[in-house]
């Protein structure tokens, strides 16, 4: 079994990070606008301090983004149930269409990209797969 360099993994992973991100989409919009979009699509609503802190940037910039976001029908504020005075962004059907349509790009474009491979190494992927996911969740659970 080989030993797992964590160098190597996050080099590789970096480089393929890259790759994903720059695939081309038909949807042109910032890493910073899809990266909140994408936090919505798994966590909405969310209020803006907590957009602030996950997406690691100034309450300002996450309140102008959110503004032009909902202007451009991708997201939309609503009054917390619990709490009237706190407000909630919530992702759109149109902003939830952006990630899936965006995905479903990725997935084909990936798919051209995976044919070059061998099974052995299609089989190597698909069985990392479960660390990884794990890994998302430890991720997440810092």
């Amino acid at each position: 079994m080989t030993e797992l360099n964590v160098s190597d993994f996050a080099m590789v992973f970096e480089d393929l990070t890259r790759i994903i991100i720059r695939l081309p989409s038909i949807e042109k919009l910032s890493f910073t606008t899809l990266s909140v979009l994408h936090t919505l699509s798994r966590k909405s609503p969310m209020r803006l301090t907590e957009l602030t802190a996950n997406e690691q940037i100034t309450q300002s910039a996450i309140t102008q983004l959110v503004t032009r976001l909902e202007r451009d029908g991708l997201v939309e504020r609503r009054s917390d149930p619990n709490d009237g005075r706190v407000v909630q962004v919530h992702i759109t059907a149109r902003g939830a269409n952006v990630i899936d349509s965006r995905r479903l790009d990725r997935i084909a474009q990936l798919s051209k990209f995976m044919e070059g491979l061998t099974l052995e190494e299609k089989q190597a992927i698909a069985s990392a797969i479960p660390a990884l996911r794990r890994l998302v969740e430890l991720g997440n659970d810092s």
